[in-house]
């Protein structure tokens, strides 16, 4: 069965472990994502030939117009994206859900650097490929990471490659007496979620609820998932959530706190997390998304000072096969007056 019969657990486990194992992998794609998402359905699919996967694809799928879902695949697929014939074929196997959850499109973005012949070459399969010329209220993910490269390097190597500025405010931190410690217990987590309630209400930024967090907390397990946080004589003045998986190090949520900033714990926090990629082999740490590549927005400046030597990565953007065009046209024209209206309201 190309859909995962998640009755059963031995298929479940395979599915899993190719997912985990995978050189494409990306935890947004593990089951274990969905979970997090509990407001959307889910469902698997897959493909083998003798006996393994060659191919996956978690999707996540919710009703957000009339009566018709988006089945979107976050990061996905998890296979060669520039063998189009396997993502072809992995893709097919997606329509019987389509007719299912009354689809309207099936949206993938995996995570790779954008690549115009690529992009070309989907588009003559018919997909719908989305990236240059659509703003950030259009599409579901930045199209911009900021992504450093460990390659096995030191500590004291990849200090040398980040800014002077970033490389004074880690040691700043640590002379001005910043502790950072990491757990998965939950009186952490609320603590992160305090001073995370802080950063969007300064910002005036969206907001999870707690429960988001809890979920993610209970659905990756072991050292999958660290809380940390940034110290000073017993105070939490920065919180993150780093979750590892595959061949990356994910930095997902950053936070802090109104006081003592000049002491810089969210340097100490983000250095300890990468000392944690490089202690656990990991070839990139990722510190997520960034809409403008100017000095002038601070989470591009804080991030860049990290990836001085790599820049940011643009990715491809988003492929959607389509279902029901009336409806993805409207759709389409609806989501980012939604959007912008979403951002003056929390202008205000």
């Amino acid at each position: 069965m190309p859909v995962l019969d998640r009755t059963d657990n031995q298929m479940v486990e395979k599915y899993n472990a190719y997912m985990k194992n995978s050189p494409y992998a990306n935890v947004t794609q593990d089951i274990a994502w969905s979970r997090v998402k509990s407001d959307w359905d889910n469902e698997q699919v897959y493909l083998e030939e003798n006996g393994e996967i060659i191919a996956g694809m978690s999707l996540i799928i919710k009703k957000v117009i009339g009566g018709y879902a988006m089945m979107y695949a976050p990061r996905g697929p998890v296979c060669d994206v520039y063998d189009t014939e396997l993502v072809q074929r992995l893709v097919d196997e997606a329509d019987p859900l389509a007719k299912k959850y009354n689809a309207f499109v099936l949206r993938l973005d995996p995570e790779i650097v954008i690549d115009d012949k690529l992009g070309a070459a989907y588009e003559t399969l018919g997909f719908q490929v989305r990236n240059r010329k659509f703003g950030k209220a259009q599409l579901v993910q930045p199209r911009f990471n900021m992504v450093l490269h460990l390659d096995g390097k030191s500590p004291e190597e990849l200090m040398k490659q980040f800014s002077e500025k970033t490389r004074y405010n880690i040691r700043l931190s640590s002379r001005k007496g910043i502790t950072v410690r990491y757990s998965r217990e939950e009186e952490d987590l609320k603590t992160f979620y305090e001073i995370y309630r802080i950063t969007t209400e300064r910002d005036r930024i969206g907001s999870r609820p707690y429960e988001y967090f809890k979920r993610m907390l209970d659905a990756y397990e072991g050292d999958q998932l660290r809380i940390y946080l940034a110290e000073h004589e017993g105070e939490a003045l920065s919180g993150a959530i780093c979750l590892n998986y595959g061949p990356k190090m994910f930095y997902i949520y950053g936070a802090s706190s109104n006081v003592k900033r000049n002491l810089m714990p969210n340097y100490a926090n983000q250095w300890a997390m990468i000392q944690w990629a490089l202690e656990e082999k990991k070839k990139l740490y990722d510190f997520g998304g960034v809409f403008h590549l100017t000095k002038e927005d601070g989470l591009f400046k804080f991030k860049e000072g990290f990836c001085r030597q790599e820049g940011a990565t643009e990715y491809i953007g988003e492929f959607d096969r389509v279902y029901k065009k009336p409806i993805y046209m409207a759709f389409e024209k609806i989501k980012p007056a939604a959007m912008r209206l979403r951002m003056s309201l929390h202008k205000k």
